[in-house]
């Protein structure tokens, strides 16, 4: 099946949420009510494959996770703080005021933990959740006594260097280059095809943005808060974990050992596919997502 793309430049809708504005993207007028939640450093584009077809049978959005893509970015902890229970927030007031009804959630890498903290939160507005490569927060304080030593000091070390700005803007400075994150992406994407000019402008963009690199230290910095082991035993409503089995951030193995809370249904590995499957390779994974909404909003009728 060819796929047109939602074209990235197409002008996206805006939201204001607390006096900020937010981005979105919507396809599709009736069915179950769908929402996609990028991961770290993306932004609703990296669903631009997905929300076409999606949209055939489901009323789709894509939202920009305040801080990221062209949401806005107001100084972190002065302003707002950026964790997870924030951006369930953000997608919880969405849910209300612009999608007006319950919606099945579909994350990608941290957006997974932030479809999760929804779910346990606000578990009356959410019907399903579906998790593409979960972040596994491997350098959360909890993790870091089971990890290499060298790392965990690598890592604490680089949290304490990147508190300083001046060292995070030049870093951040050197990261985003679009040689440099081709070269990311290139560790991420087992499909090197699916690195175009398009995607690479969807992740620089938005770190041209004033109050970028303050988001980028703040984050970098976080290392608390919940995990996907945390927030698993209590979410009340299906949860689906789908895995790119070649993904090198997010290693398969770790994470099959989540589908053993009761409230993940199914397990699906992704042969051939690394840390963002539903870019890789979108006609297999928009098969999956619609096989699973549907199976969620039919068993619901029951």
């Amino acid at each position: 099946m060819t796929i047109s793309p939602i074209a990235s430049d197409i002008i996206p809708k805006t939201w204001l949420w607390k006096g900020y504005s937010i981005t979105y993207q919507q396809t599709g007028e009736i069915g179950p009510a769908v929402i996609l939640i990028h991961g770290f450093g993306a932004s609703w584009g990296h669903w631009r494959k997905n929300l076409p077809v999606l949209g055939e049978n489901c009323r789709c959005y894509a939202i920009d996770l305040i801080g990221f893509g062209g949401s806005a970015k107001p100084t972190p902890n002065q302003e707002i703080s950026y964790t997870f229970e924030t951006w369930a927030q953000q997608i919880s007031d969405f849910c209300r005021e612009i999608v007006k009804s319950p919606v099945f959630l579909v994350g990608n890498s941290i957006g997974c933990i932030v479809a999760m903290q929804t779910a346990v939160d606000y578990p009356d507005l959410v019907t399903g959740v579906t998790a593409l490569n979960c972040s596994l927060r491997l350098l959360h304080e909890k993790k870091r006594a089971s990890i290499p030593w060298y790392r965990n000091i690598g890592a604490s070390f680089a949290q304490k260097i990147l508190k300083n700005r001046a060292i995070a803007q030049y870093f951040f400075q050197q990261i985003a280059k679009p040689k440099t994150i081709k070269k990311i992406l290139l560790q991420a994407y087992k499909n090197a095809e699916a690195i175009t000019d398009e995607l690479i402008d969807i992740i620089l963009k938005p770190a041209q943005d004033t109050g970028a690199v303050d988001v980028f230290i703040a984050f970098t910095g976080y290392s608390q808060g919940p995990l996907a082991e945390d927030l698993l035993p209590l979410i009340s409503c299906p949860t689906y974990l789908l895995w790119g089995t070649e993904d090198p951030w997010e290693p398969i193995e770790l994470g099959k050992k989540l589908a053993d809370y009761p409230s993940v249904k199914q397990f699906i590995p992704l042969e051939g596919l690394g840390h963002c499957p539903q870019d890789e390779d979108p006609a297999r994974i928009n098969q999956i997502l619609q096989e699973l909404i549907r199976k969620t909003y039919d068993t619901a009728k029951i």
